[in-house]
């Protein structure tokens, strides 16, 4: 089975993706969504798989004793060896999914941003990270949810599927996970989404649209989401458990 990487026609990281855009200068309010929603997760020692330049990795930095990003981009990983150079306790990999990780030492927690999406052997995929994390540890999943949004921008930069929970669920339970988080998360965003990308007929975000989703829609949802489960979302986030042994 090969990679879903092989169907990505731009690569998901770097000075000019089309995904740099949803979390580049202008959607700070919205890194700080992702940033929010992972951190509560993660342990003290990290695998990101799909780091890209490193911007979201390096924002953990002062949690961890280990960090290690990887990507499957030949200009991300040199992006990510110059930016951590000297670093002892951050290494870098290259490798795209599924496949055997040359990681020596295990790590307690990984995290997958915009990622499983591309991968066409998602299960797959999900259990070359499981054989890479300690018993007990946290595979933290966020991808685009739902098909209905999956439009122009999916196809461009790769996306082989939009997820719901059960379908995530599936994929966590044939790679041998256990759920401790799943939920649709960005339920505003999901709407704002399918006005403007489906039903407007855009291709990809207008960054200046960006910019203004940014300072209005996510702190409102961020505040619905609060007292409120949403039904549907933007994207769906998952924290998968590997079982103690």
């Amino acid at each position: 089975m090969s990679s879903g990487y092989d169907r990505v026609v731009q690569p998901a990281a770097g000075d000019e993706a089309l995904e740099n855009h949803l979390g580049g200068d202008e959607a700070k309010n919205y890194r700080q969504y992702e940033f929010d929603m992972v951190a509560p997760h993660v342990g003290r020692s990290m695998l990101e798989i799909g780091s890209g330049l490193g911007h979201f990795a390096e924002q953990f930095l002062p949690r961890l004793d280990r960090l290690v990003v990887s990507d499957f981009d030949p200009y991300c990983v040199e992006q990510l060896r110059t930016r951590f150079e000297g670093r002892d306790d951050i290494d870098v990999l290259q490798f795209g999914l599924p496949t055997d990780i040359p990681l020596e030492d295990k790590v307690d927690t990984v995290v997958m941003m915009n990622v499983l999406e591309h991968i066409e052997d998602d299960a797959g995929a999900l259990r070359s990270l499981a054989r890479v994390t300690l018993p007990g540890g946290r595979i933290i999943i966020w991808v685009p949810g739902y098909m209905q949004l999956y439009g122009d921008f999916d196809r461009k930069v790769g996306h082989v599927q939009r997820y719901t929970p059960k379908t995530l669920a599936s994929a966590v339970a044939k790679a041998g996970l256990d759920v401790e988080v799943l939920k649709p998360i960005n339920f505003l965003g999901g709407i704002a989404w399918w006005a403007a990308v489906r039903r407007g007929g855009v291709g990809y975000p207008d960054p200046r649209l960006v910019k203004i989703y940014d300072r209005t829609v996510v702190p409102l949802t961020r505040l619905i989401e609060r007292f409120v489960r949403p039904p549907f979302g933007q994207t769906v986030f998952c924290v998968a458990r590997v079982p103690q042994k």
